[in-house]
């Protein structure tokens, strides 16, 4: 493929056809910062943490989707960029327990976001999920980054135990009829749980520990099942 040059902060660099911004400033040994993209998973563009201005073109578009052109001049950090990002962080706060997200709150302090902006907001607030022995599931911490859906899919698993469901803001992340993991096409594989970014999945075993719960009780609580024995030669 034939290669693309254009500016990006106010420096000319030229990468194949086909790369995507946030890809182009990686290669200049630029951060454009991310939450939902993944580089194992299929980029959807979904938290819009990653928009970036194009001269010329009115809205700002994400670096995680948006090729790059020839000749175009793109500015990662513009006040409208800078402000779009910590509003929607401010917005995650208002609605989601991000206290296990690490990677966000440092997003937080860099962007000087105001995470009680919005505190009269209403919480994603459920239940935690607690029906296998390998993994709970606490969607109050979910930003709905659907990363779990696509590794469960086909970006890896290709099982599809899980998926959206809901509309609007009741929008989470479910099984089809909302059955118990065990009964769906789960296998169990934890990919889910590791490309999960705010704890929303989490092993069940570091879930009991950080409970207080005793090694032995963990123990018992996470048997998946009798050990086959190995038959004697």
């Amino acid at each position: 493929m034939p290669d693309v040059t254009f500016i990006i902060d106010g420096k000319s660099v030229t990468v194949p056809a086909g790369t995507t911004i946030l890809k182009a400033a990686e290669q200049l040994g630029g951060q454009i910062p991310t939450i939902c993209y993944h580089d194992h998973c299929t980029a959807n563009g979904l938290c819009r943490i990653c928009v970036v201005e194009i001269k010329g073109v009115k809205p700002l578009v994400p670096a995680c989707l948006t090729p790059v052109r020839e000749g175009i001049e793109v500015s990662t950090s513009t006040v409208r960029a800078e402000r779009s990002r910590r509003t929607i962080l401010e917005m995650l706060a208002s609605a989601v327990d991000l206290s296990q997200a690490p990677e966000i709150q440092k997003l937080m302090d860099e962007n000087h976001a105001d995470q009680l902006r919005f505190a009269e907001g209403k919480r994603r607030e459920y239940p935690v999920l607690d029906d296998n022995p390998m993994y709970v599931r606490d969607y109050s911490k979910c930003i709905l980054c659907w990363r779990c859906v696509q590794v469960c899919a086909d970006d890896a698993q290709f099982t599809h135990a899980i998926n959206f469901t809901g509309r609007g803001f009741e929008t989470s992340i479910g099984t089809f009829f909302d059955k118990p993991m065990p009964e769906t096409t789960c296998v169990f594989c934890g990919q889910c749980v590791g490309v999960c970014p705010t704890g929303a999945l989490k092993p069940k075993r570091e879930a009991l520990l950080e409970q207080g719960v005793s090694l032995d009780e963990i123990l018992q609580a996470t048997r998946g099942g009798q050990k086959r024995r190995r038959k004697s030669p």
